[in-house]
């Protein structure tokens, strides 16, 4: 089988894992639980909040964590033997869903309120920094650079 490359240009060599990253946030897309992504005001840098619907489910259900670089959000509903019921239209259905995080963006913390699990991210602003880079001379030339300039400033005598 033949792999279509989405960066199959020769100046982005080294980009598998981006690719394999886009893959993979294409496939885990089905829908549930819905969410929301927002932005939020920070003093600094990026703050984004990621809200999921996730009525019917404790806290003890659900399961926030980093993966490398994947924010991970599961869900697991226990069934309850003790209930019988004569119709059930709130499904206890498990569910992953999957975040792609940039480079530096951290999970400041999770909690749950009516039903609504709030999940804030922040993306400090970096650090800016500069620095100047000394030019070293060629070690190889500067002998006959010298020997030049050396003859030059001497006086000629004949």
């Amino acid at each position: 089988m033949t792999r279509v490359m989405q960066f199959n240009s020769p100046f982005l060599l080294g980009f598998d894992a981006l690719e394999r990253m886009l893959e993979r946030a294409a496939k885990a897309s089905d829908g549930y639980p819905p969410y929301n992504v927002e932005q939020r005001p920070a003093d600094e840098g990026e703050a984004l909040r990621i809200t999921l619907a996730v009525a019917g489910f404790s806290r003890e259900e659900l399961s926030v964590t980093v993966e490398e670089n994947q924010l991970v959000i599961r869900g697991r509903q226990l069934e309850d033997e003790e209930r019988t019921y004569l119709h059930r239209g709130i499904a206890a259905r498990q569910f992953q869903r999957s975040f792609v995080l940039a480079d530096g963006i951290e999970v400041k913390g999770a909690r749950l309120e009516n039903g609504l699990l709030m999940i804030d991210l922040e993306k400090p602003e970096p650090a800016r920094t500069s620095r100047t880079v000394e030019i070293a001379e060629d070690a190889a030339a500067e002998p006959p650079r010298r020997a030049a300039r050396e003859a030059a400033r001497s006086p000629v005598t004949e």
